[in-house]
């Protein structure tokens, strides 16, 4: 666009590079920002930073902290014989929200793939094993999602986890609360039957 100028058309580009912002919504997050007082708009900036130098990983679950570890890994108050396996952060962030789950969690930050080129080694198995290796952890919770890599990462996991002696479970899958029987999909349905329960 010629008739914009160069840091507007450049803060644009940099917007769109962003996960779920297309251009049209990466221009008008632009001209908001224009159109915001300075105050806004350097807390904006500062915030951006912030993140960048405070933000890093917690060594012994790889969850987001801005210590060596995170507050979950850091309270007295979790049980630290139970671990829930996720994919990323936002996967401990929606657990964290039911308020039922009380242990820790190990993040992977990704799922095996090989059609990707991504083993169990590009992501932060060895670092599992060697947790759950050094004892203390009565039950591994696989909770990947139900999609292709998701599934043949916890089938992995649950095969180098067996022989450690260590209990390894996964979240229910089923029918969610709400839902219409004649909408849900053949293994929706498949799973929600095999994982009755009594009433």
């Amino acid at each position: 666009m010629d008739q914009l100028p160069p840091s507007l058309e450049q803060l644009i580009q940099e917007l769109s590079r962003l996960p779920s912002i297309g251009p049209k919504t990466a221009q008008r997050l632009a001209f908001h920002i224009l159109r915001s007082d300075r105050t806004r708009t350097d807390a904006l900036a500062q915030a951006i930073v912030e993140i960048k130098t405070r933000i890093g990983y917690c060594e012994r679950c790889f969850n987001i902290a801005e210590g060596p570890l995170c507050g979950i890994c850091a309270s007295g108050r979790r049980d630290p014989g139970l671990v829930c396996v996720v994919e990323s952060a936002l996967d401990v962030l929606a657990i964290e929200r039911t308020a039922e789950y009380q242990g820790l969690y190990h993040v992977l930050h990704g799922v095996i793939s090989p059609i990707d080129g991504v083993g169990p080694e590009d992501i932060h198995v060895p670092a599992l094993l060697e947790r759950v290796g050094g004892g203390g952890i009565a039950e591994v919770i696989i909770a990947t999602d139900a999609d292709i890599e998701g599934e043949a990462t916890a089938v992995y996991l649950s095969r180098v986890l067996a022989p450690i002696g260590v209990r390894v479970t996964r979240p229910a899958h089923g029918l969610p609360v709400g839902g219409d029987l004649e909408y849900a999909d053949e293994l929706t349905l498949a799973r929600a039957m095999s994982g009755r329960r009594a009433f």
